[in-house]
Order: C-alpha cells, then structure tokens, then sequence
C-alpha cells in the first residue's frame, strides 16, 4: 500500500496529523506492507496505553534518533496550534511553550529533560504520561477521536471486498 492509499483510508481517522504514515511504516521503505497494515491498525485502533505511547513517541520523534528534540517539538508544535493574526510573532510563542514543557520544576512543566540536553528520552515521555494521560499528543493529535474512530470501522468494515487490492 502506498502513502497516498493509506491517506485515503485513514482521512476519517485523523485529519491532523500529517506524520501518520510514520508510524505505521516500520522499516521505513516508503511503503505499509500487510504485516505494517495490521499491527499499525490494531495499536491504532485498540492498543494498550504502553503500544499508542511508543506509536506516539515515534510519530513525534521525527528524525527517528530516539529522541523528541526541542526542534521536534516546535515543528510539531507549530503544525498543530492556530495561528492568531493578531500575533506578530507566534513563532516565538511556540518557542517559549517548548522551553515551559521541558521545565523540571513548575506548574506547566510536566516532561522531565533529566540531563538539559533540550530532548525527551521515550522514558521520560512514557514517565510524564503515566502521570498525565492527556499528555500522550501533547505535541499534536496523532491518534484518532472517538467519532473518527466509528466513522473509520463503518467505512472499512461494510464492504470487505471494497480494499481487495491493498
């Protein structure tokens, strides 16, 4: 299955988030094979709380070095909020999110950068979230709402024989 099919299949998913394909293609060849399909399907659609942290984790982790930098989070970041126009700079506003989030101490700052090298480790990501469940996309929607959810299993699951060439 190539990008553009599996953008059509998952459109009623998640119209967020742009680096879905990621997440589902595992070795990184350009394309989600069977195996790919199902398993990013069955932590897509009914995964544990540890499978959609590492799905998420790795959606967020754009580079694939292990890592979310604060470059990441700020790209992320920026894909996701609303601009105003009343802004100047909103680049800066995202900029000092970014530095908020990675705060040890503090109200807001619920991601620890336990060596301030200015990135999160999956364990500090999985750590924040097991306090924090809505911080799972903290950096942008990367799994689907409930309704898309429903609208996805009744577009796939009425006619099995209509995704015959996937």
């Amino acid at each position: 299955m190539n990008r553009k099919k599996l953008q059509k299949l998952t459109d009623t998913l998640t119209k967020n988030c742009k680096h879905l394909f990621r997440g589902f293609d595992k070795d990184n060849d350009g394309c989600v094979n069977v195996s790919e399909w199902i398993y990013g399907l069955s932590v897509f659609l009914r995964g544990t709380l540890e499978e959609k942290m590492k799905y998420c984790f790795e959606v967020f982790d754009l580079n694939g070095d292990g890592f979310i930098s604060k470059e990441e989070m700020f790209h992320m970041l920026k894909n996701s909020l609303l601009k105003q126009p009343s802004e100047e700079d909103p680049d800066e506003g995202i900029k000092d999110l970014v530095e908020i989030t990675l705060k040890k101490n503090g109200k807001y700052g619920k991601f620890r950068d336990h060596d301030h090298d200015g990135k999160l480790s999956f364990s500090d990501y999985e750590q924040a979230v097991r306090e924090e469940t809505l911080l799972l996309e903290a950096f942008g929607p990367c799994l689907p709402d409930p309704k898309s959810h429903m609208e996805f299993e009744a577009q796939v699951f009425k006619d099995p024989n209509e995704f015959n060439d996937i």
